[in-house]
């Protein structure tokens, strides 16, 4: 295998990278590939100055500060991987720097805005009950739509109420508050039963056609609900995630604890809540001190 294919592995089969995660980092270093190939260079032979004239390079062709970040987190691990193998001496990307990001911090709903979302889904015919139980699924366990719609019926312990989720080669059990056990119970008895195709499916959440629910199924109905309830703000599947971490912090929850749940391996991954939280702080001390 060359070196871009034996750090695509060494990501997927030792860093337990998500597909999505190997697919970005190994575009990157295949991009950067090509522009060394028309320098007349290989990646073996790129230094500190050619890293440093490829971000230039992108900078002039409008690519984001965003998209320079990523590209340098996607080289420098791309280096450290040759370095660790002794394929390289030095890896040629470190001390590059690439212009500031302004962060952005993610979409969070309030606690009433979370209520009237999660009314929205009507428990009248199979698709209420069914939109219903995984809306309070997401928002009780904060997993990721990846992992919803890979949870099987395995997966669901109603009798101790929690979730078994197993992503990234990493488990964790959840638990689920009365409301999301109800929910569940509700569809999983009376309403999976009629949905289901094949009575060997596994897939606990299935779509009209009774086959395992799709990413972009969910997503259509996420955004079906959002303008139901008339909410403003731009719901997406991770903003039920992002708004159980905010929620569960603003209510006291340790940070580690909620890092367990969101199955972060990094507790920096996790702190970004805790912005999110002192920003709403200063926003409404901005908005309610006679004197801000």
């Amino acid at each position: 295998m060359d070196d871009i294919a034996r750090y695509g592995a060494y990501l997927a089969e030792e860093k337990h990278a998500s597909p999505n995660t190997v697919s970005s980092y190994l575009r990157d270093v295949t991009q950067f590939a090509s522009y060394l190939d028309e320098q007349g260079l290989t990646l073996r032979e790129a230094d500190r100055e050619t890293v440093q004239a490829y971000m230039s390079w992108m900078q002039g062709r409008g690519k984001s500060a965003a998209s320079a970040t990523r590209f340098l987190a996607s080289v420098k691990s791309f280096y450290n991987f040759l370095l660790a193998e002794g394929s390289i001496t030095e890896n040629p990307a470190k001390g590059v720097t690439s212009a500031k990001v302004e962060r952005k911090y993610p979409e969070i709903l309030t606690a009433k805005e979370v209520e009237l979302f999660l009314e929205q889904p009507q428990c009248v015919d199979a698709k209420g009950f069914r939109d219903h139980a995984m809306l309070e699924l997401l928002y009780a366990t904060g997993i990721r739509v990846s992992e919803l719609i890979s949870l099987d019926m395995d997966d669901l312990n109603l009798a101790a109420g929690f979730i078994r989720c197993e992503s990234r080669g990493r488990e964790r059990i959840i638990p689920l508050y009365h409301t999301a056990v109800k929910a569940l119970q509700d569809y999983v008895r009376g309403v999976r039963p009629q949905l289901i195709a094949d009575s060997e499916e596994t897939a606990l959440f299935v779509n009209m056609n009774g086959e395992r629910m799709s990413r972009q199924g969910f997503w259509k109905i996420i955004k079906y609900y959002q303008e139901k309830a008339g909410i403003e703000k731009d719901i997406t599947p991770h903003t039920l995630r992002h708004s159980f971490a905010v929620h569960l912090l603003e209510n006291g929850a340790d940070l580690r604890s909620i890092q367990e749940m969101l199955g972060h391996a990094d507790i920096s991954s996790t702190q970004i809540y805790t912005h999110v939280v002192k920003r709403q702080l200063k926003d409404v001390y901005q908005k309610a001190h006679p004197r801000a």
